[in-house]
C-alpha cells in the first residue's frame, strides 16, 4: 500500500513585541529562552525597537500548532522576566499624559524632586556650606526612590537571578540597594543625636539618573521611527467610493480598509490616493516622492497606474483598484523598512557574544574592588563599598545593546525618505565594502527602448518626407523600432501621412502604400531580398552599424509587384536606431569611477554596439569594463566570476530577468522603474533603489559607509564608557552618582550620534577614494 509522503513542514514567523528590556544582556537572554523552545529555526530581539522576530518549522497536520507555538514563545519571554505583548504600530505617535505630563516622565520627576534634597548638601559642601539633612529625613525622601520607583530593577534583577543570568537592572539594584542598606546600618548604630555620614543620596540620585536615561533614550528611539510613521500617514482614513448602479446609487465615503479590488473610487485634487489602482477616467499630476523620492509631479491619464499613498495633484480622477491591504506597494514598503530595522546586522553578533559574559564579569569585577580596597588597601568597610557601587552603577551595558540597531533604525530610515529600500542589515553592511559594481546595460545604465538616433536621406530625398512615410507605415505596430519611429514623427512639425494595404512581412520588416507609391521598410537583409542596392548609402550603413546602432532601411518600388517578385526598388533613407543612455547615467558612472570602485557593464548585445554604449558612458572596453554577448542566464556567472577573482561585488540590474545575478552577488540593487512597477524589484535584491536613477547607486553606498561609520563610533564610545570608567571606579576617581550620570549618558550619547543620520541626503558631500 503506497502511502502519500508527509508534507514538509512550512518555515513560520512571529514578530510581538517585549516590554522590559534595557541593555544587550537582556537581548541575550531573551534570545537564549526563545531558541531553547523545540521546532525554532532562529530568533532575533531588537532592543532599539523592542521586539523579537522568532522563525519555527510547523507541519501543515496540525491545525492548532501555530496557535500553540505562538503560545509557547510568548510564555518563553515572561518566564524570561519580560512582557510579551503586541507589536506596536509606529503610527502611534503620541504618549498618553497625565495633568499635561507624559504618563513615563511621572517616576522621572517624581524622582527629580524626592532627590534633589538630598543631592543639594553635595552642592553645599563645594561653597562650604552644611545643609545636611537629619537621618530620619534623608531616610524618608531615599526609600521611596529605592523600593517604589526602583522596584522595576528588582522585578527584572530577580528574573535574571533565577535564569542564572545578568542584566542591567541587576547591576543597579544590587549597587544602590548597597548604598541604601549601609546608610541605614549606619544610621541605626550611630549614637543618639551624632551626626554620621550617609550615602542615601547616592541610591536616590543613581536610579534617578538611570530612570532619566532610559526616557532620554526613549524618547531618542522614537525619533528613529519617524520614516515609519510618516508612511504609515501617507495613508488616507476615507476613500470616496462610486455608485455602480446596483448596490451603491450615490457617492458614499468608506473607510480604506473596506476597499476592495475593482472598487472605482473618486480623488479629488489635492487627496492622498487611497489605494493602489488605474486611472480609470479623467487625467492629473501625481506626486510620487514618497514613493520614488522625486520631487517632480508625474503625469497621469486613463489607463496609468497608480500608487496609494501619493498625492493627487490639481485633476479629479476615477482610480479602478487593483491591489489592497499588504498587497499594495506602500504597505511592502513598510514591510520592507520594518524588516530591514529589525533584522541583526552581522557586527550584532559580536557584541551578544560580548553581552553574554559581560554582567558575570562585572560583578566579579565589583567583587574585586570590594576585597581590594577594604582587605588590600585597609579602607573602611562603606568606603571599598562605594568604590564596588560605582563600578556596578557605570558598567551598565545599555550604550552596547542600542549601538548597532539604533544606527540601522536611524540609516535605513533616511534612505526609505530618499527612494532607496534597504531589505536586510546585512546588505546595508557589506554595502559599503564593495570594490566592484556591476551594471546590466539595458533598462539599468539605457532607458532600455530604441529611439530613433539619426535618419539618413539619400541623395534627393526629403528627410522630413521620409520619416512621416516610415511612420505611417508603422502606425499600426507595436514593434519596439515601429514605436520609435511613430514617436520620432510626432515631434516633427510636418505633416502626418497615410498607409493603404500595410503588410507585416515577419523578421523582415513591413511593406504598404503611401500616397500610392509603394513602400518597404526593413532590416538591410530584406533590402539584400529586394534587391535594392543602397550605393552611397552603404558606407554611412557600415558607419553607424560601428557606432552599435541598428540600421534599417527605407525604399520605394519603382513599378507594380508582380507574382515573381517585386519591381525595380530604390532606397529612400537609412533609419538608425539605438537605445538611449539614461539622465545622470554617465554622471553616475564618473562618481563611482572617482570613488576609487571598478566598473563593469554586463550586456545581451553584440560588442559593437555595447562597446559604443559604454564608451558614451564613460567606461573602457580597452580596460575590460565591457562584457559583451552575455545571455540572460549567464549573467550570474559573471557576477561569481568576479568575486571569484577577490572583489566585492554590487550587481545592478531591473530585479526581473536580472534576478540570479543579483542574487549572486555580494550585494544586490534592484532598480525600480520610474513609473513604479517595482513590484518584481522589491523582492529580487538586499537593496532596492525606487527611482530609476543610476546616481542613486552611489547614493546607496554612501548610506551604507555612513551607517557603518555609527555603528562603529557608537560601538567604540559604548565600550569607551566602560573601559574608561570601570577602572576609574574601581580605582576611587568616581562615585556612584557621577558614575550614574556617566551610564545615563553613554546611553543618551549612541542614539543621538545614530539619529545624525537623519541629516543625510543623496550627493551629500563627497566620499574620499578607496
Amino acid at each position: 500500500m503506497n502511502t502519500a509522503p508527509a508534507p514538509a513542514p512550512e518555515l513560520c514567523e512571529l514578530d510581538l513585541g517585549i516590554g522590559g528590556m534595557t541593555c544587550a544582556s537582556c537581548v541575550s537572554r531573551v534570545e537564549r529562552a526563545l531558541k531553547k523552545l523545540p521546532g525554532v529555526q532562529d530568533a532575533a530581539v531588537n532592543l532599539a525597537t523592542e521586539s523579537a522576530r522568532v522563525r519555527w518549522r510547523d507541519t501543515p497536520q496540525a491545525d492548532a500548532e501555530a496557535s500553540v507555538m505562538t503560545a509557547r514563545i510568548q510564555r518563553a519571554v515572561r518566564d524570561a522576566g519580560y512582557e510579551p505583548r503586541p507589536l506596536a504600530s509606529p503610527s502611534d505617535a503620541t504618549a498618553p499624559t497625565w495633568l499635561g505630563v507624559p504618563r513615563d516622565a511621572w517616576p522621572v520627576w517624581l524622582g527629580v524632586l524626592l532627590s534633589l534634597p538630598l543631592a543639594g548638601p553635595m552642592v553645599g559642601d563645594l561653597f562650604g556650606q552644611h545643609w545636611m539633612l537629619p537621618a530620619w529625613i534623608q531616610f524618608l525622601l531615599a526609600t521611596p526612590v529605592q523600593f517604589v520607583l526602583g522596584a522595576r530593577f528588582y522585578r527584572a534583577g530577580w528574573h535574571a537571578l533565577k535564569a542564572l543570568s545578568g542584566n542591567m537592572e541587576l547591576l543597579v539594584a544590587i549597587g544602590t540597594s548597597a548604598a541604601w542598606g549601609m546608610s541605614t546600618w549606619l544610621w541605626w548604630r550611630a549614637e543618639t543625636g551624632a551626626m554620621v555620614h550617609l550615602y542615601y543620596e547616592a541610591s536616590a540620585v543613581v536610579i534617578t539618573l538611570v530612570l532619566l536615561g532610559k526616557w532620554l533614550e526613549a524618547r531618542a528611539k522614537h525619533r528613529t521611527t519617524e520614516a515609519i510613521r510618516a508612511l504609515h500617514a501617507l495613508r488616507p482614513e476615507m476613500a470616496h467610493l462610486l455608485p455602480d448602479g446596483v448596490k451603491r446609487e450615490a457617492l458614499q465615503d468608506v473607510p480604506v480598509a473596506e476597499l476592495l479590488p475593482g472598487d472605482l473610487v473618486l480623488v479629488r485634487p489635492g487627496e492622498r490616493l487611497p489605494a493602489d489602482g488605474t486611472v480609470h477616467q479623467g487625467q492629473t499630476q501625481v506626486d510620487e516622492s514618497m514613493l520614488t523620492g522625486e520631487p517632480m509631479p508625474v503625469p497621469k491619464q486613463a489607463g496609468d497606474a497608480v500608487t496609494g499613498g501619493s498625492l493627487n495633484g490639481d485633476g479629479a480622477v476615477q482610480v479602478r483598484v487593483t491591489a489592497v491591504g499588504a498587497q499594495s506597494v506602500l504597505q511592502r514598503i513598510i514591510a520592507l523598512v520594518q524588516d530591514a530595522q529589525a533584522a541583526k546586522a552581522p557586527v550584532q553578533r559580536l557584541v551578544d557574544r560580548v553581552a553574554a559574559v559581560f554582567v558575570p564579569t562585572v560583578l566579579a569585577l565589583a567583587g574585586l574592588t570590594f576585597l581590594g580596597w577594604w582587605g588590600w588597601q585597609g579602607a573602611p568597610v562603606e568606603d571599598a563599598l562605594l568604590h564596588a557601587v560605582a563600578v556596578l552603577v557605570i558598567a551598565c551595558p545599555c550604550a552596547l545593546g542600542l549601538a548597532t540597531p539604533a544606527a540601522i533604525m536611524a540609516g535605513t530610515g533616511v534612505a526609505a525618505r530618499h527612494g532607496i529600500l534597504i531589505k536586510d542589515a546585512e546588505a546595508l553592511e557589506l554595502a559599503h565594502r564593495v570594490d566592484t559594481v556591476a551594471f546590466d546595460k539595458t533598462g539599468t545604465l539605457t532607458v532600455g527602448e530604441p529611439r530613433l538616433l539619426r535618419l539618413v536621406p539619400a541623395d534627393g530625398v526629403d528627410d522630413a518626407g521620409a520619416l512621416q512615410a516610415a511612420a505611417a507605415l508603422q502606425a499600426q505596430s507595436e514593434h519596439p523600432l515601429a514605436r520609435a519611429v511613430v514617436q520620432a514623427a510626432a515631434h516633427a512639425s510636418t505633416d502626418a501621412q497615410t498607409a493603404e494595404d500595410v503588410q507585416a512581412v515577419p523578421g523582415r520588416g513591413t511593406r504598404g502604400r503611401v500616397q500610392g507609391a509603394a513602400l518597404y521598410l526593413g532590416s538591410l537583409r530584406w533590402m539584400d531580398e529586394l534587391g535594392v542596392a543602397l550605393g552611397p548609402l552603404a558606407d554611412a550603413a557600415r558607419d553607424l552599424q560601428a557606432e552599435g546602432a541598428t540600421v534599417s532601411a527605407l525604399a520605394v518600388g519603382a513599378g507594380q509587384d508582380t507574382a515573381d517578385g517585386v519591381g525595380p526598388v530604390r532606397p529612400l533613407a537609412l533609419l538608425a536606431f539605438a537605445d538611449e543612455a539614461k539622465p545622470g547615467a554617465a554622471e553616475a558612472v564618473a562618481g563611482l569611477r572617482a570613488r576609487g570602485l571598478r566598473l563593469v557593464m554586463i550586456s545581451g548585445d553584440n560588442r559593437g554596439a555595447a562597446e559604443a554604449m559604454a564608451r558614451r558612458l564613460g567606461l573602457r572596453p580597452e580596460a575590460g569594463e565591457v562584457l559583451a554577448e552575455v545571455l540572460p542566464g549567464d549573467k550570474a556567472a559573471h557576477v561569481a566570476g568576479l568575486k571569484a577573482g577577490g572583489h566585492r561585488v554590487a550587481m545592478v540590474g531591473d530585479g526581473v530577468n536580472d534576478a540570479p545575478a543579483l542574487a549572486a552577488a555580494d550585494v544586490g540593487l534592484a532598480m525600480g522603474h520610474a513609473r513604479g512597477g517595482s513590484d518584481v524589484a522589491m523582492h529580487a535584491a538586499g537593496i532596492t533603489l525606487m527611482r530609476g536613477d543610476p546616481r542613486l547607486v552611489a547614493a546607496a553606498l554612501d548610506i551604507s559607509r555612513r551607517t557603518v561609520g555609527k555603528i562603529r563610533q557608537n560601538l567604540f564610545w559604548a565600550f569607551a564608557y566602560n573601559v574608561a570608567g570601570i577602572p576609574l571606579a574601581a580605582l576611587g576617581y568616581l562615585n556612584p552618582v557621577v558614575a550614574g550620570a556617566a551610564m545615563a549618558l553613554s546611553s543618551v550619547s549612541v542614539v543621538t550620534n545614530a539619529l545624525l543620520l537623519q541629516r543625510w541626503r543623496p550627493g551629500q558631500g563627497s566620499v574620499p577614494p578607496r
